[in-house]
């Protein structure tokens, strides 16, 4: 659960696709005069476990899905970053790097350095500002157009505009004390994307997705997307007052205007079918409809989740796997009625993966009390004011602190580990739980090499807590997973590439992070995977089997 406290921190500063005939390729660009591909189509369906791949393809052998894994490379065992959330989990795709490199470890985080959002007057400013890059960012978060006034919502959303970072209240971002000016989403991240390095070699780029804040993406120039489609996904959805994500079927509805854009893309218009562009070199959307599915107790009177056994989809998430896959079939279908299927490379993987997948081990703890009372515990033992500056906690503990040092770190760590209480299970009833709900607890320096990173960096969060099986962190009981944690249902998710630059097919089971898919795109484009700066930093290799 999100936990936003407005606190004045004391901090210390710091080959051709096997599903049709192959058509004519485009001429491929490559700097090693070898042909692979005109254009990479990267599709994250959020919340996709490689287990559910294998289920699906076991199940559905004539599927897309099936298609796309027999003509291409499946690597079983691929891993997310950690934290597990969306905005690292995207980021590693298409920058080469996790959060110690990238410098973003949630949408939702917290910054000792920056002023807090509304800030006008920097001059005596206290420093320690939430960096929440969500809908909460929007104009109108409201509205499926962030507030960009279009009429006749939501069936004119194809005309939202494709720069989504004039959607953003620069009132609700953190501000940046040198130039007292608000910090964009692109402007937070550290490192270049491979849509800036596209547009450096005059290719199109596109992408869609959740909020206007995936702006993120556009990388520290803010110009690596030409057309970046964002309905906000938190928006209104319904006569009801649902919310996109509270109703599968509304997500199923969002994420069909995500895939018009896709298909107006591949025939080389703009996501709004306006402006001819030429099909992009880089380009894709995230699905949603998987994640809430696993995420719901119930839509539309059907369960959510899986049964069981924790393999089985139930008929919600059943019916959110067939719905990716069609759409993933009118994209094959749609790029062989171009001729594009022998030059386009597909690749299908996930942000994140969804726990727990085994209803019964479901733990639901609402995290406002534990914070309270270490808090509480902070004052009685002498110290003025709130020991906790900011927390995240989904299905992990991530915490920020108003004082970082060892001390501090460590009594918050003894206290965490100490604290029992009672949450709720899968069926709302009493479950008590130990040790806050957690299962190791990194604190300070422990909690900066657990990520990677140095301790002098101030992004880091200062304890870091690792969830007993099953945890989710929530003060209600309409949800029953969810991701940002560490455990192998939270990071292990399907990663299949296909088509084109793919010269033979096979099951991979080296273990591979899914950062690996940003300097395979550049390879698979003929670009030097060097060029960006993630891929150097962290020696990040082009994924196995692509030549």
């Amino acid at each position: 659960m999100r936990r936003r406290l407005a606190v004045a921190a004391s901090v210390v500063a710091a080959g051709a696709l096997v599903l049709s005939a192959p058509a004519a390729a485009d001429p491929g660009r490559d700097l090693h005069g070898r042909g692979r591909s005109a254009h990479v189509l990267l599709v994250s369906v959020d919340g996709l476990h490689q287990q559910d791949l294998a289920w699906y393809v076991g199940q559905h052998p004539a599927s897309t899905l099936a298609r796309l894994a027999g003509a291409g490379l499946t690597y079983r065992n691929a891993a997310t970053p950690f934290p597990s959330d969306s905005f690292p989990g995207m980021l590693a795709q298409v920058t080469g790097g996790d959060p110690k490199t990238t410098g973003v470890y949630y949408d939702d985080s917290y910054n000792p350095q920056l002023f807090p959002a509304g800030t006008t007057t920097c001059t005596g400013a206290a420093p320690g500002a939430e960096v929440a890059y969500a809908e909460n960012a929007d104009r109108d978060l409201s509205r499926l157009d962030a507030g960009q006034g279009l009429a006749g919502l939501p069936g004119s959303i194809l005309g939202l505009t494709g720069s989504p970072e004039t959607l953003l209240d620069a009132a609700q971002l953190p501000v940046d004390p040198k130039t007292c000016q608000p910090v964009y989403p692109h402007e937070y991240l550290r490192v270049n994307t491979v849509f800036e390095v596209a547009r450096a070699h005059g290719l199109v780029t596109a992408w869609s997705d959740k909020h206007p804040a995936y702006d993120i993406l556009q990388g520290p120039s803010g110009t690596g997307i030409q057309d970046l489609f964002t309905p906000e996904i938190n928006s209104i959805g319904d006569a009801a007052g649902h919310d996109w994500t509270q109703v599968n079927a509304l997500t199923q509805q969002y994420d069909g205007y995500k895939v018009q854009a896709v298909l107006n893309e591949i025939d080389g218009y703009d996501h709004a079918r306006s402006v001819k562009l030429g099909t992009p070199a880089v380009f894709g959307l995230n699905f949603q409809s998987v994640s809430t599915a696993q995420k719901l107790p119930t839509s539309d009177g059907q369960a959510g989740g899986y049964l069981a056994d924790g393999v089985t989809p139930g008929p919600v998430l059943s019916g959110a796997l067939d719905f990716v896959d069609a759409q993933l079939g009118r994209f094959v279908g749609e790029l062989s009625a171009k001729g594009l299927a022998g030059s386009t490379t597909i690749v299908v993987s996930a942000k994140h993966g969804q726990s727990p997948t085994v209803p019964s081990q479901l733990t639901r703890i609402p995290d406002g009390p534990i914070l309270d009372a270490l808090d509480t515990a902070w004052q009685a033992a002498g110290h003025p004011g709130k020991l906790v500056a900011h927390s995240i906690d989904d299905d992990a503990m991530l915490l920020w602190l108003t004082d970082r040092s060892p001390a501090a770190t460590a009594f918050a760590r003894t206290f965490l580990l100490g604290y029992t209480g009672t949450g709720n299970d899968i069926a709302g009833n009493p479950r008590p739980y130990t040790a806050s709900g957690l299962q190791t607890v990194h604190a300070g320096a422990d909690a900066a090499a657990y990520v990677g990173a140095g301790r002098a960096d101030p992004r880091v969060p200062d304890v870091i807590g690792l969830v007993q099986p099953g945890v989710v962190y929530t003060g209600k009981k309409s949800k029953i997973a969810e991701h940002g944690g560490a455990a192998a249902t939270d990071r292990n998710v399907l990663l299949v590439v296909s088509g084109a630059g793919v010269r033979h097919t096979s099951t991979v089971d080296t273990p591979v992070r899914t950062a690996q898919i940003a300097p395979t795109i550049l390879r698979l484009l003929g670009l030097e995977p060097g060029e960006l700066q993630a891929v150097r930093a962290e020696r990040t290799p082009v994924l196995p089997g692509i030549d």
